[in-house]
């Protein structure tokens, strides 16, 4: 097989490309490094079969050269910062909305065919129940959801009128090695500038489900290897939760730090920032039904993310 991976020196998509080289795959990575890091990649350099192409994705002459001769696309590049919505839409128009246009336009001048969507649990918004299926009402409450919402429809659309094969993956939070964004890395950070105090955005008593990494990937395989229609949509989830300040409370166990002082920055009703939601928890019955089983729970993804985290950011000798 021939796979295309945007944003291929991202987080996701770092490890997406070392799972498929072991597995003898072709690969061409393109990404334009503005939060991909090539240090993500650097091992693949020189591994046989890979493809290493650094080109901005909104150009679309550049994105029909990265498709040519490819049998999937898996495409994972986009700005995944959920504050930028309330700060910055215009990103989350042109690098979510726009470069899935160009994707889809560039799969149907060059005759390929398939593509794998990295989507997001932002989709379904605050939910009124938990846990929330595929069949949910689509009603973001972010930029950032809005746009993979959008980019969903498009990515249909195409399906519909050019018969391509798509399967869309709703990701909750995905997290492990290489992970740059999102709560466990700025609690890290906050405490690598400052070990006695800690700012928390929200109350929290936010609920996720966190899936690890290696679990992502396997989970995304089997999503797109064992179906076959034109269309599917699939969370990818774990089958439990924890809250941020069970997060917090690892974090600080993993340090091995006391007294801490914690403050909780409330924005509204417990969340965050605007866009942010109190709870959102995936049910991942579609996917179970395939074969997969995650083999780490939530706490248990938290504190081997923060534990490789630690090494990474250098976070121990500071404090």
């Amino acid at each position: 097989m021939r796979a295309l991976i945007t944003g291929g020196a991202g987080f996701i998509g770092s490890h997406l490309a070392e799972y498929l080289n072991k597995r003898k795959w072709f690969i061409r990575i393109v990404d334009n490094f503005s939060t991909g890091r090539l240090e993500n990649i650097a091992h693949l350099i020189k591994k046989p079969n890979v493809e290493i192409i650094k080109a901005d994705l909104k150009n679309l002459d550049l994105v029909n050269k990265a498709v040519r001769d490819i049998d999937v696309i898996f495409h994972l590049a986009a700005n995944p910062e959920v504050r930028v919505s309330s700060i910055n839409p215009e990103i989350h128009f042109k690098e979510n909305i726009l470069v899935t246009f160009n994707i889809l336009e560039a799969m149907r001048k060059n005759d390929v065919n398939e593509i794998v969507f990295a989507s997001s649990s932002s989709v379904y918004g605050e939910p009124e129940k938990l846990p929330v299926d595929e069949q949910a009402p689509i009603r973001p409450v972010s930029i950032y959801g809005a746009s993979k919402a959008s980019c969903e429809n498009l990515i249909h659309a195409y399906t519909k009128t050019y018969g391509f094969r798509a399967v869309i993956l709703r990701y909750a939070n995905i997290i492990g090695p290489r992970l740059r964004h999102g709560v466990i890395y700025d609690l890290l950070m906050k405490l690598k500038q400052d070990p006695n105090k800690l700012e928390v955005l929200g109350d929290g008593l936010q609920i996720r489900s966190f899936l690890y990494i290696s679990d992502a990937i396997e989970a995304s395989l089997i999503a797109y290897t064992k179906t076959q229609e034109h269309y599917s949509v699939f969370n990818i989830g774990n089958t439990d939760w924890i809250s941020v300040s069970d997060i917090v409370r690892i974090i600080l166990e993993e340090l091995n730090l006391g007294n801490v002082k914690i403050i909780y920055r409330p924005y509204a009703y417990g969340i965050g920032w605007p866009g942010d939601v109190k709870k959102i928890v995936l049910a991942i019955n579609k996917i179970l039904s395939l074969g997969f089983r995650p083999k780490y729970s939530s706490k248990d993804a938290v504190k081997f993310t923060v534990r490789a985290l630690i090494n990474e950011l250098h976070v121990k000798p500071s404090l």
